[in-house]
């Protein structure tokens, strides 16, 4: 990271701050079992759509079905009708049936365990895919949302455009032993305070170590 920037004292700081919010959906069942699967299908309905309401379509979807056999004997309809009002359902709904085949039919029912492998799977890029490495398989990975890629410049811990460029950088800056909660805490933080737009500065306990990069309005 910027020798500037002491990341250990960051890092200590968020971990106890962000005990007071909600905890991610993802970060949930990852906390309650290890499952692969399922974290794989909560982080694609994730994507493009709020925490509360992904949380409440995994569990009526998982209700159905919750190994890829017999995710697959539901139909496109039932796993829509489980998963609304989740972003881009009718498209996710399609995507789940598709990767529940190919586990089954190349992988052995099991969810893949290398990134290259969980890249070939419908729909999955890398946040989805260190997700699943950190979090399923408890591997060294650093997820990268946009909460991640936006406090991360904020902070001027990087300069980037993507969250993908993000995680390079992030890969080679950050100390391994953060690697697997750097998401957990800054998408926590990212939700409360540290919003897109007109941050809570006011309230943030890291305010001080924050170069502020890009932030024009702040409350």
């Amino acid at each position: 990271m910027n020798k500037k920037i002491n990341i250990h004292t960051i890092i200590s700081i968020l971990k106890k701050e962000t005990q007071k919010f909600t905890v991610p959906v993802v970060t949930q069942y990852s906390q309650e079992k290890r499952d692969p699967f399922k974290i794989l299908i909560s982080t694609l309905l994730s994507l493009r759509t709020k925490d509360q309401t992904t949380a409440k379509a995994t569990e009526r979807l998982f209700m159905l079905a919750n190994s890829p056999k017999t995710m697959l004997k539901l139909s496109e309809k039932q796993i829509q009708t489980a998963i609304y009002p989740v972003g881009f359902y009718i498209t996710k709904a399609k995507r789940i049936k598709e990767i529940c085949k190919l586990l089954i039919e190349k992988h052995h029912n099991i969810v893949p365990n290398t990134m290259d492998e969980l890249l070939t799977l419908p729909g999955v890029g890398r946040k989805t895919a260190n997700l699943v490495l950190t979090k399923g398989y408890n591997k060294l990975g650093i997820c990268v949302d946009i909460h991640v890629h936006r406090i991360s410049n904020r902070l001027g811990c990087d300069k980037t455009k993507t969250p993908e460029e993000t995680e390079f950088i992030l890969r080679k800056k950050l100390p391994t032993q953060y690697w697997k909660v750097y998401n957990d805490y800054l998408v926590a933080y990212g939700q409360n305070i540290c919003k897109p737009i007109s941050p809570f500065c006011s309230k943030c306990v890291i305010n001080r170590y924050c170069k502020k990069i890009g932030v024009t309005n702040r409350r």
